[in-house]
């Protein structure tokens, strides 16, 4: 955390009153977008986008980049949107990187510029790196695992039939051994994590769940995935369908998580208690607390005095969950497919791990 007070004496002590005496003053929301834009280093991974001698040098897709966080720490809805704040605060602007209105692109360079920001993954690339630098030399106790539904704005894809094999009755002939298809949860452990990434379904669909006052919902869109350490700062994030459930996401989370952080207790709600989970979960070095799942109108069994009140952190997972729909770009998705999506969403959980991180030190 050396890093991250150093950060924050700099920005207190000098880039903060530097600042207001230019600008004459800052907004709460422009406290937290220098901060973000500060403690994250952005052009490493934009090589390859710069300027190559031919043609018309294109658009600072550096400034471009700070503008999308903008987005995200404004939550504004559009990029439209986003176009008219920047020409009309004079701070904002010449924090992303323009001095005049007329230098602002349009909004059609802006498309163009998150598109090739998705294809690259730039915000879960950024996000990736921040929590390695200022949370790989420190002991989180709890991680909380969770899902939450995301709409957006696209027609759910058609899938395929799958092909129908003549299953054969009766029982196997002598010496005839008849291999029986493992779930996709068995397959997993034993798998590397690109692979795992990989097998996830990833198109848009319909998704249906039960609210929390029993009712099925449904949306078309997506499902996004989260781990969050102590201090409700998101770890690691994987964006799938939205008919796939919670538990097939829980492995592929727990081995990038254990990439980037090392913790002491996983801890779930019922959708994530299988055998298979328990398993990674320990093999991993963590104790798994999940809330037992009674199934076909088996005993629920409790959970012991300790663990239940460990378990009481896990609502760091629906806090940000909340922060990032509510606060930061999860509810305005008006992008399409799962690479821009999935931008989307990571450029508001860049803004949310950065403020956390900050918050610690308060």
């Amino acid at each position: 955390m050396s890093g991250l007070s150093e950060t924050n004496i700099h920005l207190q002590r000098y880039l903060f009153p530097a600042l207001e005496d230019e600008f004459g003053g800052l907004s709460e929301k422009e406290r937290q977008f220098v901060r973000v834009i500060e403690l994250i280093d952005i052009r490493p991974f934009l090589s390859g986008l710069g300027w190559c001698g031919n043609g018309r040098p294109p658009a600072s897709r550096l400034a471009l980049a700070k503008a999308f966080i903008a987005k995200a720490v404004w939550d504004i809805p559009t990029t439209g949107g986003l176009i008219e704040r920047i020409k009309a605060a004079p701070g904002l602007r010449r924090l992303c990187g323009w001095d005049c209105v007329s230098d602002v692109p349009s909004e059609s360079v802006f498309s163009r510029a998150f598109a090739q920001f998705a294809l690259r993954d730039l915000a879960a690339n950024i996000h990736r790196k921040l929590v390695e630098t200022h949370m790989q030399d420190r002991l989180a106790g709890h991680l909380s695992r969770d899902s939450t539904a995301i709409e957006a704005r696209e027609k759910p894809l058609k899938k395929k039939p799958e092909p129908k094999v003549a299953k054969k009755r009766g029982r196997p002939k002598k010496g005839e051994k008849r291999e029986k298809k493992k779930r996709r949860l068995e397959e997993q452990p034993g798998r590397s994590l690109k692979k795992n990434l990989k097998e996830l379904p990833k198109g848009c669909d319909v998704g249906t769940k039960r609210n929390s006052k029993g009712y099925k919902e449904s949306w078309t869109g997506y499902k996004l995935h989260i781990d969050v350490s102590d201090g409700d700062i998101p770890v690691s994030a994987i964006l799938t369908s939205a008919s796939l459930h919670d538990s097939q996401a829980a492995v592929p989370l727990a081995q990038m998580s254990a990439q980037r952080v090392t913790n002491l207790y996983d801890l779930m709600d019922a959708a994530y208690d299988a055998p298979e989970i328990h398993a990674i979960s320990r093999r991993l070095g963590h104790v798994p607390i999940i809330d037992h799942n009674p199934r076909r109108g088996g005993e629920k069994k409790t959970m012991d005095p300790p663990e239940r009140e460990r378990f009481k952190e896990r609502s760091a997972a629906e806090r940000v969950n909340s922060n990032l729909k509510d606060n930061h770009g999860g509810r305005h998705v008006r992008v399409r497919g799962h690479k821009k999506v999935y931008c989307h969403l990571m450029f508001g959980l860049l803004v949310v791990t950065a403020s956390q991180l900050f918050n610690l030190l308060l």
